[in-house]
């Protein structure tokens, strides 16, 4: 993959945040979609803090990142869903 096809997605996926909390109707677009692409990596980051005291763990790489970012707190709750099934 191309080194600048990341960013680039990146950015789109941001962009597209941004018009989603325009067409939703919110007041600050631009802080929505940030707190919405950091609430799913902060869960993240939640859950390998505590895997001492529950024992869960998802361990953090580009896709569970990515995942997180985009999807947010569902896309977490999912990620440990299909882990513990498969």
């Amino acid at each position: 993959m191309e080194n600048y096809l990341i960013p680039l997605c990146a950015v789109g996926i941001f962009i597209l945040l941004i018009v989603i909390q325009v067409i939703m109707g919110s007041e600050h677009p631009f802080r929505s979609a940030v707190f919405s692409l950091m609430a799913g990596p902060a869960v993240l980051l939640c859950i390998n803090l505590l895997q001492s005291y529950t024992s869960v763990s998802m361990p953090v790489s580009p896709l569970s990142l990515s995942v997180a970012a985009v999807l947010g707190i569902p896309g977490v709750t999912a990620m440990l869903i299909i882990q513990r099934i498969l």
